[in-house]
């Protein structure tokens, strides 16, 4: 694609001819590193890196242009001046790829917790209503068994519109994208033209990046307020929104397009109530615009029903018909690191979740006490360099509601164990407790924890849910609770 293309639509000014005015450009990144000949360079300024101190080595690998903030000393590259080269960036990636998003109905899901559940839901009701839907979070992208490797829950525009672009080849109908609060404010999902935006609670997280909870708010309602800009696909604009939270209530005056809100209050659209737990099911009662049922679902917890709420309404919308919503969600299997179980023949159980605040340690500890267990042992830790006020928080809960807990390493990269576990035990030891020890190395914990449990025991192990990795200092160590815990039950003759 030639650049004069790719800029369409940009505000710039060019410094440098190159060897040619106009370039035929054959790819974009944002890594000096990965450049290809013919590729164009977009300089990003982040908190370790500045892209501008790259451009040199950018074109010495071939780049036929670098995006710049500001002109630098780099040989004869074409420089393209703008003000924002993360919104240039989104708006580069956009023309580049076509502007997929505008080939399918496209959802958007945000808020602190739930986000994943969601758009796994929606994928397997589209599923069941045939047609085919693609998923983009957490735990990576893909579309049916095609998976497309992220770095980010919502990644850059370069990744996430070749992703989008990809999924669109592939024949999707549906993409539910998980949206982040660092992703809005970023400018990584400028352009992306949503249909059905989700929004799912607010609770502390992120605090470190954003400084305060309105500004969080405000992040996060960037999704609703540009719901107005798309008036050109086929489909139908909605807002979901769960008016249980205080948040969430605000949010439904920022909308511009219709809104449906869920939740246990009478006053919400799909509005729930009778809820009855088991341990492998739950059941409730839903009424909504398009009738009054009951629903079932295998997963368990209240949290979880909000999440099913949610996708239902947002289904709904779209013209899915009840008994394919229905069916999808009955017979929905479990996500991985959800409250996933560990099942290698021991007499107690075993849940890896990716819980990693409060609030959701809570609503999953919650959970699991309503099945009655004998005992709940936990064994969680808190991220290094990420919002410490949150530490001392899950340490109170996680007091709170187990019997015992064992404090222990999950990702510390570049910041000291022993300083995050402190942080965790100020939160227990305020409320005087001594339901727990500390154990730095998180296989160690898990194998206290294991060895510790019973019949009739319940083992969470949170915080890392799907993840296969720890975070030590700058490196990627691998390192799955799933296949940790299985070990450990092998040595313990349990399997």
């Amino acid at each position: 694609m030639l650049l004069d293309k790719i800029l369409s639509g940009i505000n710039y000014r060019r410094i440098g001819s190159g060897q040619k005015e106009n370039p035929d450009v054959r790819g974009l990144t944002t890594n000096s590193q990965k450049v290809r000949p013919g590729d164009i360079f977009i300089a990003l300024s982040g908190l370790h890196y500045d892209g501008h101190q790259f451009v040199a080595a950018a074109y010495s690998l071939g780049a036929v242009a670098a995006v710049v903030e500001r002109p630098v000393e780099a040989g004869g590259i074409v420089q393209i001046v703008v003000d924002d080269t993360y919104q240039a960036l989104a708006a580069i990636a956009n023309n580049f790829y076509g502007h997929p998003s505008r080939s399918f109905l496209l959802y958007g899901i945000t808020g602190t917790n739930g986000k994943t559940s969601i758009s796994y839901l929606l994928e397997a009701i589209f599923r069941r209503a045939g047609r085919p839907c693609g998923v983009i979070g957490t735990i990576g992208a893909h579309l049916g068994k095609k998976f497309y490797p992220l770095g980010n829950t919502t990644p850059f525009p370069d990744i996430l519109q070749k992703v989008l672009w990809q999924m669109k080849r592939q024949q999707a109908a549906v993409v539910a994208m998980e949206v982040s609060s660092h992703s809005l404010v970023q400018h990584r999902v400028d352009g992306c033209e949503f249909d059905v935006a989700i929004f799912t609670n607010l609770t502390r997280d992120h605090l470190d990046f954003h400084g305060s909870f309105e500004n969080y708010f405000q992040a996060k309602s960037l999704l609703f307020r540009r719901l107005a800009d798309f008036g050109n696909k086929k489909y139908p604009r909605f807002a979901i929104i769960n008016t249980d939270d205080e948040w969430g209530q605000k949010m439904v005056k920022l909308s511009p397009v219709s809104v449906l809100t869920y939740g246990r209050s009478k006053r919400c659209d799909f509005y729930f109530r009778d809820i009855k737990f088991s341990p492998h099911l739950t059941r409730f009662y839903l009424e909504c615009p398009w009738g009054n049922f009951i629903v079932r679902s295998p997963l368990i917890g209240q949290y979880n029903v909000y999440n099913v709420v949610a996708a239902m309404a947002a289904s709904f919308c779209q013209g899915v018909s009840r008994e394919k919503i229905l069916a999808a969600v009955e017979d929905f299997s479990n996500i991985p690191g959800r409250l996933e179980r560990v099942e290698a023949g021991q007499p107690f159980t075993i849940f890896v979740d990716y819980a990693h605040t409060d609030d959701a340690l809570a609503n999953v500890l919650k959970t699991l006490r309503q099945i009655a267990p004998d005992r709940i042992i936990t064994v969680f830790g808190c991220g290094g360099e990420r919002d410490r006020t949150k530490r001392p928080l899950m340490g109170e809960v996680a007091s709170e509601y187990s019997d015992w807990v064992i404090v222990t390493s999950d990702n510390p990269r570049g910041e000291d164990p022993e300083r995050i576990t402190l942080d965790i035990e100020l939160g227990i030891r305020r409320k005087g407790r001594t339901n727990y020890q500390v154990i730095i190395d998180r296989q160690q914990a898990i194998a206290m924890a294991l060895t510790m449990a019973r019949r009739g025991d319940i083992v969470l192990l949170a915080g890392k849910g799907h993840e296969n990795y720890q975070i030590v200092g700058d490196k990627k160590i691998l390192f799955s609770d799933q296949q940790i815990a299985r070990k450990i039950l092998r040595s313990l003759r349990h399997n």
